[in-house]
């Protein structure tokens, strides 16, 4: 079950992240009513209030590296809980900013 829920969390990883780098509008079906973000502070809920907060980040486009992916069961039956470290590269700066996101219930 461990190598399975690793999996898991890779792919939702790989998956999240290419979709966000190229468009993040198509993150869009990720995220449900009950969902929340929090960005700087800032509280957002709801799939179509993330994804406005996503699209009006300050860049347009970016490139994330993943440092670290950890997976675990969640409590929601079939569900996996993942914790995601790394940095992201904004087009046309020098260096790189750190980040750390977790997401719960992928299934």
């Amino acid at each position: 079950m461990e190598e399975q829920v690793e999996m898991v969390g890779r792919a939702f990883v790989d998956h999240y992240y290419n979709l966000f780098d190229k468009d993040r509008s198509s993150l869009a079906t990720l995220y449900q009513p009950s969902s929340m973000l929090t960005f700087e502070g800032q509280k957002v809920q709801g799939g179509d209030d993330i994804i406005r907060k996503l699209v009006e980040l300050p860049f347009e486009q970016c490139q994330h590296a993943i440092s670290t992916i950890d997976s675990q069961p969640s409590s929601f039956a079939g569900g996996v809980l993942v914790f995601v470290s790394g940095s992201l590269q904004l087009l046309g700066e020098d260096h790189s900013l750190r980040f750390s996101q977790p997401e719960d219930r992928v299934n």
